[in-house]
């Protein structure tokens, strides 16, 4: 019976683009032909069909790229793969990436009948000049009336993506953003700082950090951002995300809590059969040889080591962090025994906290989280 299966997560890459924004690295962008990749992402799916058959999927997430540039018609060709090799929970969580002005009444619709129930909305900015800046193909009045058009089709489980320490940008600015959009009222708010990352345009503009506010500016947002938030009812569970009482993001939580996932798609990663693979980035090669394991790149055994790292440096992205109880009921060692010295430091510098039985980064802690568990990577000759 279904709920006897173990829980599965599956993420289909969809990498199609109007235009690449200038500080985007993600593998994505307007070149890439959509029907010879369609073929090979649907082979790919029904490929791994059979090796997933003793699992329910408790989400899917569709990400790009630019997803909402599918038609309906490619939407119901991709659905109709999936739902014919995997076993869907009723109640799982379906999330469409989507960019405003790319989305139509037609389409709302397609993903609602096709069982899309979370949409989420790359806005990034309520301020004109700064999407510009930021090459979105989109204005906050195209961001409102796709906001109107999702309501209208019955979507109530709603995210906005929104960037912040943007060049040139000061703390009352940023904050606008973030109350122009809490008083929407979303299920789901993501607010996330700009990095500049290598290839980039923003790169050959920004690498030296001029333009770019301080790092105690940029500390001041995130601060002034959960406080805000939280004013309005939203509760900050993650790094970067703030959900409604209920509403966080069920399929990022499988991610951050070691729920066993399928990524198809150019780029996509799996944690999968006690291994953890990447597709190959080449789309010719992906095109080629999807649903092949020489599509597969950076294969690496899921051992005992490495599942410790990913349940400390994963888990203390959360708020909340990780439960003594479960990491010792998983590995048979206490989080004491494995990780004490890297604790107790942290904690002496005011950094970590234990409260109720989990270890959680403190505010401060927050700040420099990148840093921190980072130090929970283990020697080889350890775990």
């Amino acid at each position: 019976m279904a709920c006897g299966r173990s829980e599965l997560e599956l993420y289909v890459h969809l990498p199609f683009c109007v235009r690449k924004c200038r500080y985007c690295d993600f593998l994505s962008g307007p070149q890439y032909a959509k029907g010879p990749y369609l073929e090979a992402l649907e082979r790919e799916i029904a490929s791994y069909g059979p090796a997933a058959e003793d699992f329910r999927v408790r989400s899917i997430f569709f990400g790009g790229g630019t997803p909402s540039l599918l038609t309906p018609q490619e939407w119901e060709e991709l659905a109709g793969v999936i739902r014919a090799h995997y076993m869907i929970d009723a109640g799982a969580e379906i999330t469409a990436e989507a960019n405003p002005g790319t989305l139509d009444r037609e389409k709302l619709r397609c993903l609602k009948e096709l069982g899309v129930n979370r949409l989420s909305l790359g806005l990034q900015s309520v301020r004109d000049e700064e999407l510009r800046l930021l090459g979105r193909i989109h204005s906050y009045d195209d961001f409102l009336r796709t906001w109107e058009a999702v309501g209208e089709a019955g979507f109530t489980n709603r995210n906005v993506d929104l960037m912040q320490a943007l060049p040139g940008q000061n703390l009352a600015e940023c904050l606008e953003s973030v109350r122009t959009v809490a008083e929407l009222g979303p299920e789901h708010i993501s607010a996330y700082s700009l990095i500049i990352e290598e290839g980039t345009p923003f790169y050959e503009l920004y690498a030296g950090g001029e333009g770019l506010p301080s790092e105690d500016t940029e500390r001041e947002m995130v601060h002034e951002t959960a406080a805000l938030l939280a004013s309005y009812g939203y509760e900050h569970y993650e790094i970067s995300n703030y959900a409604r009482p209920g509403r966080e993001c069920r399929h990022n939580l499988g991610y951050w809590t070691g729920v066993p996932y399928l990524g198809f798609g150019m780029g996509a990663a799996s944690l999968f059969g006690g291994e953890r693979r990447s597709n190959c980035r080449d789309y010719e090669r992906y095109v080629r040889l999807a649903g092949s394991r020489e599509a597969c790149e950076d294969v690496t055994e899921w051992d005992r080591k490495s599942q410790m790292e990913e349940m400390m440096f994963l888990g203390l992205r959360l708020v909340r962090g990780v439960s003594e109880e479960t990491f010792a009921g998983r590995f048979g060692v206490t989080m004491q025994e494995v990780y004490g010295p890297v604790i107790e430091r942290f904690a002496g510098l005011g950094l970590l906290e234990t409260r109720e039985g989990r270890l959680r980064l403190t505010e401060r802690g927050m700040d420099v989280s990148n840093a921190v568990m980072a130090e929970f990577l283990l020697e080889e000759t350890d775990g």
